[in-house]
């Protein structure tokens, strides 16, 4: 990353409408490795993650911070909640596959699921 970017984790999401605000295949290229543990998934149109806990709690906890900063950002993830993990799967249905949005709230779920504050 040049030194004059934001990493993804300081950065906002903003509105993004429209085919023209989907990544191109080289962009998530370069973006994925910011954002370890993701994979990509339904043909590149979405990023998807596994967050394992020791126990439901700690499971709910995260979920809770991570609706909140969804919340704050205007950017919501499809979530599967069980006992001991959550899935996590951002894409922009509004752009038709991934936006910067999506790798911007990755970086925010890992920050998160450290026990950081985003």
């Amino acid at each position: 990353m040049a030194a004059d970017l934001v990493p993804l984790v300081q950065a906002h999401c903003l509105p993004r409408r429209g085919s023209e605000h989907r990544l191109s295949e080289a962009r998530i290229r370069e973006l994925l490795p910011e954002v370890p543990g993701w994979e990509l998934a339904e043909n590149g149109h979405a990023l998807v993650k596994t967050f394992p806990f020791k126990d439901y709690y700690r499971t709910m906890a995260f979920v809770n911070a991570l609706a909140w900063m969804a919340h704050r950002e205007d950017h919501h993830p499809d979530l599967g909640v069980h006992y001991d993990r959550c899935v996590v799967r951002y894409s922009t249905h509004d752009v038709g596959g991934l936006s910067e949005n999506d790798f911007i709230c990755a970086a925010k779920a890992d920050a998160l699921a450290q026990g950081a504050t985003v």
